[in-house]
């Protein structure tokens, strides 16, 4: 796929859409808790030419490697095929960088980076294997990661970032190709997402707590969601009769169940619920107390749209989102609040690859993502990055 070095007219462009979206279709999409205001231009500053690690980003931003795939670390060879990835503060003012692997056949699983304090690497370590094609998945607020496996009747499996407790496969989560899930903190519902050209939105609710208070991801009933009447706004949701899929796929129980092409990254913040969806190259935006589901950003909108190739999802402190692209010009795309879309970064040479894992260090001030079939294309050539600046 060639790539494009970003062209600053293209923000011209992007007057018809996303956040003032309402310019074209009215403000019926937006959920009322992110009404858009008036646009604004980004105060990032604009992409410099690659540094030596390949990275185009503004000035005052700095790139690291972290990892290699194949890297010898502590013992640990980094993985290939790095995927998604979250970040977990530690008690001695460090954090941890989890990341899947995409491998199949049960060479796939997840691996951690521990860092200290001043952000230097101290330690590496699996945390599951394995498994298969664990692509993205989401944290949970009691420290967990919850790794999904990209297959069919592919299962959701709880990992302890610090590697002392063994990973749990997580049944009533379903049985089904999983991309992402995100932890709606309020009301501890758990979202999914299902990479399938039909595939479906769907919630978890738990029965009952566990010993720590948390919902039970062994007990609760799984639902997928339709859209009512087969128009945008609110959603109605049906409880799946075999989230297992015994004899059924998830997505075909309920024939009433919204089908969206390609479901990739999904996070929570404020209330909402985003979700990205690769096929049609959109991104969703579900307010859970309104009940009502729009589309904030379409790349169809645009004549040359900045953002394409949707896929994992992530949000700065300020709850603006963050979305990798899958080839595109092989950026991290920031679709703000206010204004108009433009990207963070960009990596070059890495034509044969994809962004993923983005996520911020506990703080905000540190940036992971990885490259994740490098220069070559080929799944052991993974690289994983770190970007400090001001965001």
């Amino acid at each position: 796929m060639a790539q494009h070095l970003f062209n600053p007219k293209r923000r011209d462009l992007l007057r018809f859409g996303f956040w003032g979206m309402s310019a074209f279709v009215g403000n019926s999409l937006l959920p009322a808790s992110i009404k858009a205001a008036a646009l604004a231009q980004p105060s990032i500053g604009m992409l410099q030419p690659p540094d030596k690690n390949g990275i185009r980003i503004p000035k005052g931003f700095f790139s690291r490697v972290v990892a290699y795939s194949g890297q010898n670390l502590f013992g640990y060879h980094w993985h290939a095929e790095p995927d998604g990835g979250a970040t977990f503060a530690t008690a001695d003012g460090g954090w941890i960088y989890v990341s899947n692997s995409e491998m199949e056949k049960k060479l796939g699983g997840v691996g951690a980076l521990r860092f200290d304090s001043n952000g230097k690497l101290i330690n590496a370590y699996p945390i599951l294997t394995n498994t298969s094609r664990n692509c993205a998945g989401g944290h949970t607020p009691w420290q967990t990661w919850l790794s999904c496996e990209e297959i069919e009747k592919g299962q959701v499996w709880e990992c302890d970032p610090f590697g002392k407790k063994e990973a749990l496969a997580r049944k009533a989560l379903g049985s089904f190709k999983h991309e992402a899930v995100a932890v709606d903190t309020k009301n501890m519902q758990l979202y999914l997402t299902e990479d399938e050209p039909d595939g479906c939105l769907y919630r978890y609710t738990a029965n009952s707590n566990n010993a720590e208070g948390y919902p039970d991801l062994d007990d609760g009933y799984l639902e997928v969601a339709e859209i009512i009447n087969g128009r945008m706004g609110k959603l109605r949701w049906h409880a799946l009769p075999d989230p297992l899929a015994n004899s059924t796929p998830t997505r075909k129980q309920i024939k009433e169940s919204s089908h969206f092409d390609g479901g990739e990254g999904i996070w929570y913040h404020q209330e909402v619920i985003y979700f990205t969806t690769k096929g049609d190259d959109r991104v969703w935006a579900y307010d859970i107390k309104n009940n009502d589901l729009s589309i904030i950003y379409n790349a169809a909108l645009h004549i040359q749209p900045v953002l394409t190739g949707v896929d994992n999802i992530t949000a700065n402190t300020a709850g603006e989102l963050l979305v990798a692209e899958d080839g595109g010009d092989m950026q991290i795309v920031i679709i703000p609040k206010q204004g108009e879309v433009y990207p963070l970064l960009q990596v070059i040479g890495h034509d044969r690859s994809e962004i993923t894992g983005p996520a911020f260090s506990p703080d905000g001030s540190r940036l992971f993502f990885s490259s994740q079939r490098g220069k070559t294309g080929q799944s052991e050539d993974g690289v994983t990055f770190e970007i400090t600046g001001p965001f």
